[in-house]
This record gives C-alpha cells, sequence and structure tokens, in this order.
C-alpha cells in the first residue's frame, strides 16, 4: 500500500491544526479510517480519512491505541510504520465531532481533563510505550494533535513537502497530547514556546534541522524509505530496542544514579534474551548475527 494512497480529496486548511469544516464528509469513501497490513516483521498503520486530512476521531483513536498495545504483544511484530493517506499525516483532532464531554454546554468541572487522559493522551502514550520501534512517514502536514502523535515515534522520516504546525493558539487552546511534553526536550523550552506561541507552519528542512526529523526525503521517495528503514528495525534485537527505549525516554527525567541503575537492569533483563546470547556468540565468531526478535 503507497504511503500516499489512497489520493487526497477535498481541500482544507491543514495549517489550521484541526479536521476541515467545509464540503468534507465524516467517513472517507477509501475503506476504513484506520488501515493495517503486515509485511515482513513490520506492522503499517495508516490512517485513513485523507478528506479530513486524517483528522482523528473517538474510534481511531481507540483502534490506532489498540493496533500499538498489539504490536507490543505479538513476537511476529518487530516494528511499527505510522503514516497518512493521502495529503495529509494528522490534522489533528476532529473537532467536528467532539468526545463526550467535549463541549462547553453543560460541562462540569473535571470533563475535559478527564477526555484528554483517556484520549489524546493515550493515545501519544501508546506509541510512547509500545514496545516495538515505532516510525513515523510524515507524508503530509501534521498539526495540532498530529504534531506530538509524530513526534513520540522513536524516529521521524518526512516528506519534503511535509510541515509541522503546532496550532492550538490558533484556535485558543492550550496545546494538548502531550505537545508541551515533547517539544521541550527535543529542541528546548525557547523554540517550544516559538512553536507554541506562534503555531506557524515548521516546514521539513527545518524540522529536520531543529532535530525534530530523522531525515527528509524527496516525497516519492517517503515509501521507499521507511520500508528500508523499518526492514533494518524489524531484523534488529526487538527486546534490546525495547529495553533502549524505555531507557532513553526516561533519561531526561532521571538522575544520574537513577539513569545507572535502570541501565543495570534493563542490560540484566537483556542479557536473559535469545538476541543478546545470538548477539554475543555472532561476535565471538566473527559472522552477522541472525535476530529473531526474541
Amino acid at each position: 500500500m503507497p504511503v500516499n494512497s489512497p489520493a487526497a480529496a477535498a481541500a482544507g486548511d491543514a495549517a489550521a491544526g484541526g479536521a476541515p469544516t467545509a464540503g468534507a464528509a465524516d467517513a472517507d469513501a477509501a475503506g476504513p479510517p484506520v488501515l493495517r497490513r503486515m509485511d515482513d516483521g513490520v506492522s503499517w498503520i495508516t490512517l485513513n480519512r485523507p478528506r479530513t486530512l486524517n483528522a482523528v476521531t473517538a474510534e481511531m483513536r481507540e483502534q490506532l491505541i489498540a493496533l500499538l498495545e498489539q504490536a507490543s504483544a505479538d513476537p511476529a511484530v518487530r516494528a511499527v510504520v505510522l503514516t497518512g493517506a493521502g495529503r495529509g499525516f494528522c490534522s489533528g483532532a476532529d473537532l467536528r465531532n467532539p468526545a463526550p464531554g467535549a463541549a462547553a454546554d453543560g460541562r462540569v468541572a473535571g470533563d475535559v481533563a478527564r477526555v484528554l487522559r483517556r484520549g489524546v493522551q493515550r493515545m501519544v502514550g501508546a506509541v510512547l510505550d509500545c514496545e516495538k520501534p515505532v516510525l513515523a512517514a510524515v507524508n503530509g502536514t501534521a498539526a495540532g494533535v498530529g504534531v506530538p502523535l509524530a513526534l513520540a515515534c522513536d524516529l521521524v522520516l518526512m516528506a519534503d513537502t511535509a510541515t509541522l504546525v503546532a496550532a492550538f493558539v490558533r484556535r485558543g487552546l492550550v496545546p494538548d497530547g502531550g505537545a508541551a511534553y515533547l517539544l521541550p526536550r527535543l529542541v528546548g523550552p525557547q523554540r517550544a514556546k516559538e512553536l507554541l506561541l506562534f503555531g506557524d507552519p515548521l516546514p521539513a528542512a527545518e524540522a529536520e534541522r531543529l532535530g525534530l526529523a530523522n531525515r527528509v526525503v524527496p516525497a516519492a521517495e517517503l515509501e521507499k524509505t521507511a520500508q528500508s528503514w523499518a526492514a533494518r528495525l524489524a531484523s534488529g534485537p526487538t527486546r534490546s530496542m525495547a529495553l533502549t527505549k524505555q531507557l532513553v525516554n526516561a533519561a531526561l527525567e532521571s538522575d544520574r544514579a537513577g539513569a545507572f541503575a535502570a541501565e543495570a537492569n534493563a542490560q540484566e533483563i537483556n542479557l536473559t534474551s535469545a538476541d543478546a546470547q545470538e548477539g554475543v556468540r555472532a561476535f565471538v565468531e566473527r559472522r552477522t548475527p541472525r535476530f529473531t526478535g526474541r
């Protein structure tokens, strides 16, 4: 399935950070709102509402969380690629269909916080907590909560035509979905505030320069590059990668003693894996290791 298919339909202002409200259908004719296929140990997950630039509904959120949890538990899944259909990666939350409790009328204290905890925060957390490496193939605009959804991934590939738009301020909203948590850790507080307080589109080349993208490639080469990177991840020592991911994600919140203790514990656990034993054996025998993900 090509990263950029099916073709995008009706135009919307992707830079606005939410689903377009005029002329967009609630569902796309191209199939389910979230697509998933397996390819040589790689779970390809595609947000599939191109007419809304893949604005996330509650249904999509729950499907994405379930697929990421399934990837963690399934030994056949060695890596995950997250991308979008059409010309958008994810335009944010679907503001035309807010989750229960998100509307202002009749709201009681705690409703919004509860919706966020159970909603987009769980979704972004599922990416961070996935036990398999997750690669974002950002094929088009990532806006609103689409920004932390992409940045929560372990590796980020961007098409040269893609942009990141932390557009919350343009809706009069506070950043959510972990945007204010992730951005300072990736670019520092001053740059994070610039991105969040202005909400301007950030081109792919600038995202790469700031360290928000690992690599920018021509749009026509995004799928091929994602396949190549995912294949490398899928052929690696899966449990070692899971523990490495946990260590790196926790590093900025740990002191040296805590980080060193976590590292030692992770290595203790890792050395019980078949892949760690194979890796050491292959080194001694001067051959390429054959990892099985176990």
